[in-house]
């Protein structure tokens, strides 16, 4: 099948994460099952734009948001594209179409004062469990680390003595990130009361449950998610705020750009520049007190 070689492709070739295989193939499924139901049982590779219409419409009938609609439609965008590279059709159905329109996503982060009155607290437990989750998400603030990229972090590519970690980010690429002492000490007390309760480890990972297994998403998700209730009334309380809290906090203090995009492993600049938004405040303040006429 046709989505099948595709997703081989994104796999082998593209080196593409496992959550972004899954949403491709989901995406490009769901197609299928609609183009197939209602247009005469005919195969994806032969759609055309007009059937590609009435499924962005059904699915904007549904309630689904803009947003999820055109990342269906560029899943749909990119596989054409392939079927073109290997031959299989000789145009896109999608060229010349206009993603809908979308309202932007303002991601507000956490600020410094949220932060430092969770950890800083008596709230983590006592326990193994309460070391972990304080190390979790201590270690999101202090190295602006993807979700994936912290429960697939191995010891291996953890230097203590040097106090820096490797980082293997998406499309497989790597990046160093230095630890600052807080974080260091902080890893090192995790790792040490680990060793004392777990014999054998999971595949070498740093972070590991108490029973020495690999930590899931929904877990890692939920461990910020339900502490940060505790001290941020703010909607979105998610491990991605915690990256988004670590570029914007580093931009306000005067970091350089190119570096915080570094940091993150971003594929290019216009990516980290949305952190560089959101510190308008902090631009119109310097702005007043520094502008000859501002007075």
């Amino acid at each position: 099948m046709l989505i099948d070689k595709f997703i081989d492709y994104l796999t082998l070739e593209k080196s593409y994460s496992h959550n972004t295989i899954n949403a491709y193939y989901k995406d490009l499924k769901d197609f299928e099952k609609f183009s197939k139901s209602k247009f005469d049982n005919i195969n994806i590779e032969d759609s055309n734009y007009s059937i590609i219409r009435s499924w962005i419409v059904e699915l904007v009938n549904t309630g689904v948001s803009n947003r999820t609609v055109n990342r269906k439609v560029s899943s749909l965008k990119s596989f054409f594209k392939f079927l073109i590279k290997t031959d299989s059709i000789e145009s896109s159905p999608l060229e010349g179409h206009i993603p809908l329109k979308q309202k932007k996503k303002i991601q507000v982060p956490f600020s410094k004062e949220e932060i430092s009155s969770l950890l800083d607290s008596d709230y983590f437990p006592d326990s193994y469990k309460g070391l972990l989750q304080k190390t979790i998400i201590s270690f999101f603030y202090f190295t602006g680390v993807r979700r994936v990229e912290l429960i697939e972090l191995k010891e291996s590519n953890l230097d203590l003595s040097s106090g820096v970690i490797k980082v293997l980010g998406k499309r497989n690429k790597e990046r160093v990130i230095p630890l600052l002492p807080k974080i260091k000490n902080l890893l090192e007390e995790y790792i040490s009361e680990r060793n004392n309760i777990i014999t054998k480890p999971e595949d070498d990972l740093v972070f590991l449950s108490n029973k020495g297994f690999k930590l899931s998403e929904k877990y890692v998700y939920r461990t910020v998610s339900e502490y940060f209730k505790l001290v941020s009334s703010k909607t979105k309380k998610a491990p991605h705020i915690l990256r988004h809290s670590f570029a914007t906090h580093l931009i306000n203090e005067g970091a350089d750009i190119n570096s915080v995009k570094e940091l993150l492993g971003h594929a290019s600049l216009s990516a980290t520049q949305i952190y560089s938004h959101t510190s308008m405040e902090k631009i119109k303040e310097v702005f007043q007190k520094t502008h000859p006429r501002a007075k």
